[in-house]
């Protein structure tokens, strides 16, 4: 038997490495959660951004999540991610730079800080906004992007590994 239209859509994302593999969500090694388990206070929590970048401030953008990463992980952030936009030109669906509605020299950047529940995140947040390391390397006026269009926002974590 085939592989199901949302299967195949998902392993085209894997490595062949990958695909040979054994999945991790195949055996769960405990129930599965539903939406109300998400309200217990051990649900990860996650802020997510959209960013229109100019493609050439990339590199400097890249300087400054560098930084970024440092400081969230230091003060207890699980996870910090931010990726550039690589596969663009969707097929189906509203593809990001279209949704975000970048300018020609553009690119858009997909971030996500992962943490332990919304209290968490927000103690973590609270002691990034106070570390001396991100003050001195964030100057709102040279920021690599326009603060203005970035889309943001905080959310529960439905399914998880």
């Amino acid at each position: 038997m085939g592989l199901l239209p949302a299967e195949r859509w998902r392993s085209s994302f894997r490595t062949p490495e990958e695909q040979r593999a054994p999945s991790r969500l195949s055996a769960p090694s405990q129930p599965t959660s539903t939406l109300p388990a998400m309200a217990k206070k051990n649900s990860e929590y996650v802020d997510g951004f959209v960013i229109p970048v100019p493609k050439k401030n990339v590199a400097a953008y890249r300087r400054m999540a560098e930084t970024g990463r440092k400081v969230w992980l230091r003060h207890g952030a699980l996870d910090y991610r931010e990726c550039v936009g690589d596969d663009l030109a969707v097929p189906f669906g509203l593809a990001f730079p279209k949704g975000i509605k970048t300018k020609p020299g553009e690119t858009v950047v997909f971030s996500y800080i992962v943490f332990k529940s919304r209290a968490h995140r927000d103690k973590v947040n609270a002691q990034v906004m106070n570390d001396p390391e991100l003050a001195a390397g964030f100057d709102p006026k040279r920021m690599p992007f326009d603060g203005a269009r970035m889309l943001y926002g905080g959310f529960k974590t439905l399914v998880g590994v």
